[in-house]
């Protein structure tokens, strides 16, 4: 057996404020039980981008002895911890669609005689064909509940509905500026003088349909994924234009999964670093395209 690297979390540490969620670009990490969870070593890769925005030092990493993705190996490790976190890592491996390594989750825990936690009174489900069971949505996908951000959901015959009983009409762009990357603006670009800032998660413009009218007007737009991207970065860029601009107000705008509320943090701690008194005020946009009131 290989010794490989992996995170290890002080759970006495952790205050489960969930700062290192948006950073592990695998989703290995989740909030359960108040406590930030490593929920699969599968899906771990060691380099430990999560560490540097845990403002608690509760996450390190360990080098120890672990068989390369062997999933006997991780539900060894995930048993002991409980079945709310059984229940998550067997989520995880749904939404990344490894079939697999699901069954051979589940025949795991068959063979230590531990019940399917996914299994709670419902009515329909499929068969793995090991005799146990795998429930499906309304929609007659595999549930699943654990990341919103992955969550496969299909609004379609809601959509066309609602396309048939309105007149749709072209709208004009309110786009004032390019790029609009937060990765690749420069920091001094003039268009920031006297700006007030909309700084948006990157699936926002897709989901929400008055987004140049009702958000994008009169502002300068930054977008980026506070959950794929490298969030110091971020931080960093952010900081270094509120420092070199006047910048007269900052609107951040994410959707409602937990994921892309990292934003947020990162927004207001470059503002705290910026030594500067800037107005902001936050948009959350549902999986739905609505903005919440």
């Amino acid at each position: 057996m290989a010794k490989r690297k992996v995170i290890k979390i002080d759970a006495e540490k952790c205050n489960g404020c969930g700062l290192c969620i948006p950073n592990c670009p695998e989703g290995a990490l989740q909030i359960i039980n108040g406590k930030a969870r490593l929920v699969s070593d599968l899906f771990c890769d060691g380099l430990g981008a999560c560490i540097g925005h845990c403002p608690q030092g509760a996450i390190s990493i360990e080098e120890r002895e672990a068989q390369g993705y062997n999933e006997r190996e991780v539900m060894a490790n995930i048993v002991k911890q409980g079945e709310d976190v059984i229940k998550a890592h067997l989520r995880h491996l749904q939404e990344h669609n490894q079939t697999e390594l699901f069954t051979q989750a589940l025949n795991y825990l068959i063979e230590k005689g531990i019940e399917n936690p996914l299994v709670d009174n419902q009515k329909e489900s499929i068969p793995t064909g090991h005799g146990h069971s795998l429930h499906r949505s309304k929609q007659g996908m595999p549930a699943s509940s654990g990341c919103p951000g992955t969550k496969i959901m299909d609004f379609r015959k809601e959509k066309e509905q609602v396309v048939k009983n309105k007149n749709l009409s072209q709208t004009e762009s309110q786009l004032r500026q390019w790029p609009i990357q937060i990765k690749l603006v420069p920091p001094r670009a003039p268009y920031f003088t006297n700006a007030d800032l909309l700084i948006a998660a990157d699936c926002v413009p897709f989901s929400y349909a008055d987004f140049h009218q009702d958000l994008l007007q009169g502002k300068i737009l930054l977008i980026g994924c506070p959950k794929l991207d490298d969030a110091v970065s971020y931080q960093e860029k952010i900081t270094q234009i509120l420092k070199d601009n006047q910048i007269k107000s900052i609107t951040c705008v994410h959707m409602e999964v937990p994921c892309c509320f990292g934003l947020v943090s990162i927004i207001k701690s470059a503002i705290s670093a910026s030594d500067k008194n800037i107005p902001f005020a936050e948009v959350t946009i549902t999986l739905k395209g609505e903005k919440l009131k």
